[in-house]
């Protein structure tokens, strides 16, 4: 089945049962597929067609995911736009995307189509368009390097990953996620609306995550499930001792976009009674590519085994595959990306004879788990020395008191760069830099030994939850 027509095919099969909801309300199948159907007209009317590209420029809301299966019917492209952004930032992807409509709410210059606008039109009795190879995303990168590059998903490439997830988390009708990353990232409308829906579950889209009244969001809505980013865990391990809550209703819960440190893991586990499935992907790959196995044995410190279907390798720079490691992490599958939007040159060298070129460095142990040891550009040059900040990173939350840790070069005239380590601490914890100095001494070699490190409330972040490393260097170059 194509998942443009899986509103219709719920609503065939289970009219009644619940769907998706949101803080404003709640959709049956029957309810959520007639709103599919009177968006589609709502777009076909502004002259959306086969081709095309839809703008949505929302918050976590059910509207996000009404319009993505309206513009599939269509068989048109969504290209989600965080709303946070400025209008300049926005501004940048809708044209760059060359969107026909942009969704919203509110008094946004760039909005054209306001989502009252979705329901008014009388539903569309068209054919679903159902092609494979039409385009279904374009997610934009955080633009960290740059402009930001939209990411071409198509069909066959949403599929694919949709239905490794399902397997993968052994998803199926009494599975009920809870969505609380952005919609705008391919993790949250994979992980926590595509998957669950195609599974015969359903999905509660949450607000903005609050770590203080999150759990009472869990015991209210009673999911099987959730996915976050690291951040999000840090947050909720940070949280009063006296915060104990009711967790049984949860199967799972899934980390990915940066890798979770182990200490975190347990900490998480232990004190919630969950089970945390780590995985490792990119939006250039669809979301996942590898994944701690859920029946286990599950490995803190590694991102899992390749997913079924893929093929997860390391490459040494001459371009030949190594066993050895460590190498660049490389992947190859039927959800790599169709490439880059008007970017030729910039998918060539991303998609070398197939194979996705991530930019991190990794290894395999002697299971098969994959082993991020750190991404190409983040390593530091100390002295003709190459340190990788990941393992400086894991010395300092091996300390008790340290919550989050992001180590970066900084520039130093004679040795060219030095690693400089910013960190935040648990609530009500205390640790000195010279005490966490000693403590990086005992577990590494002197030039791994960060030159200095600061102590922080809270470390930067970019919109997607990752911490900003680039934003950290630009302070110590500006510092000097």
């Amino acid at each position: 089945m194509h998942l443009a027509a899986l509103p219709e095919e719920r609503a065939r099969r289970n009219p009644n049962l619940p769907c998706l909801a949101d803080e404003y309300g709640e959709l049956g199948n029957a309810g959520f597929a007639v709103r599919v159907r009177s968006a589609a007209a709502a777009l076909r009317a502004r002259g959306v067609g086969a081709g095309d590209v839809v703008a949505v420029l929302l918050p976590n809301r059910v509207e996000f995911a009404v319009v993505l299966f309206a513009a599939w019917r269509l068989g048109a492209a969504v290209a989600p736009v965080n709303p946070e952004l400025t209008d300049g930032e926005a501004s940048f992807q809708i044209a760059d995307a060359k969107a026909k409509v942009v969704v919203g709410q509110g008094d946004s210059d760039l909005v054209t189509m306001r989502i009252e606008e979705l329901s008014t039109a009388a539903p569309d009795d068209g054919p679903v368009a159902e092609d494979d190879h039409a385009v279904a995303l374009l997610i934009y990168t955080s633009g960290t390097t740059g402009q930001p590059k939209g990411v071409v998903l198509d069909h066959a490439n949403i599929a694919a990953m949709t239905s490794m997830i399902v397997d993968a988390l052994e998803l199926g009708p009494a599975d009920h996620s809870l969505l609380i990353l952005p919609l705008f990232h391919v993790n949250g409308i994979v992980v926590s609306v595509l998957a669950p829906l195609l599974a015969g579950g359903r999905s509660t889209i949450a607000g903005r995550f609050r770590a203080d009244d999150f759990f009472t969001v869990v015991e209210r809505v009673r999911p099987t499930y959730f996915s976050a980013v690291p951040a999000i865990y840090a947050r909720l391990a940070g949280l009063p001792d006296a915060v104990r809550p009711d967790t049984s209703s949860l199967r799972l819960v899934v980390c990915g976009a940066a890798p979770m440190p182990a200490e975190l893991i347990q900490r998480v586990e232990q004190r919630f009674g969950v089970v945390v499935v780590e995985g490792y992907g990119l939006s250039e790959g669809t979301c996942a590519s590898t994944l701690n196995p859920l029946a286990g044995p599950r490995k803190p410190g590694t991102v899992g085994r390749p997913l079924p279907g893929q093929e997860v390798a390391l490459m040494d720079p001459d371009g030949r595959l190594v066993t050895d490691g460590p190498g660049e992490v490389v992947v190859r599958g039927p959800n790599v990306m169709r490439g880059y939007l008007n970017r030729p040159e910039a998918t060539a060298a991303t998609i070398v004879d197939g194979w996705l070129h991530t930019g991190d460095v990794g290894r395999f142990d002697e299971d098969g788990y994959l082993v991020l040891v750190d991404r190409i550009k983040d390593m530091i040059i100390r002295g003709g020395e190459n340190l990788y900040p990941k393992e400086i990173e894991n010395a300092l939350h091996a300390h008790p008191a340290v919550l989050e840790a992001a180590v970066v070069g900084a520039p130093h005239p004679v040795l060219g760069e030095l690693p400089v380590a910013t960190v935040t601490l648990y609530p009500g914890a205390v640790a000195s830099e010279a005490e966490l100095l000693e403590h990086c001494r005992a577990r590494l070699t002197r030039v791994k030994v960060p030159a200095r490190i600061d102590i922080v409330p809270a470390l930067p972040r970019n919109p997607v939850g990752k911490i900003d490393k680039p934003a950290l260097r630009r302070e110590l170059a500006a510092a000097g």
